[in-house]
């Protein structure tokens, strides 16, 4: 299945939007608790990092395959918004990402 994801834009930004959503939950769930809860920021800093290039390339992975399907500023605007939700870009794959 991942095979077939890889080989077009919507399937990578499929991949790379559940990736961005599991690490930005990861991020406030564990490692924000870890800083300063267990004063343990390193956490912060290594999820911190993985969250920033995550959400960069769905940033990325959202302009092209937005430019790609002909998506209308109101979707694409949405989509991204959903990866600053947690829990958004869950939602956002199971109503705009499946097409």
């Amino acid at each position: 299945m991942i095979s077939t994801l890889v080989k077009s834009a919507l399937g990578r930004l499929r991949i790379i939007a559940f990736l961005e959503g599991i690490s930005y939950l990861v991020l406030l769930g564990i490692a924000m608790p870890l800083k300063y809860l267990a004063g343990l920021p390193q956490a912060v800093r290594i999820v911190g990092m993985a969250h920033g290039v995550l959400f960069v390339l769905f940033v990325v992975l959202l302009i092209q395959v937005a430019t790609e399907r002909s998506w209308s500023f109101k979707k694409s605007l949405l989509a991204f918004i959903s990866s600053l939700v947690p829990f958004g870009t869950f939602y956002a794959d199971a109503k705009w990402f499946r097409s």
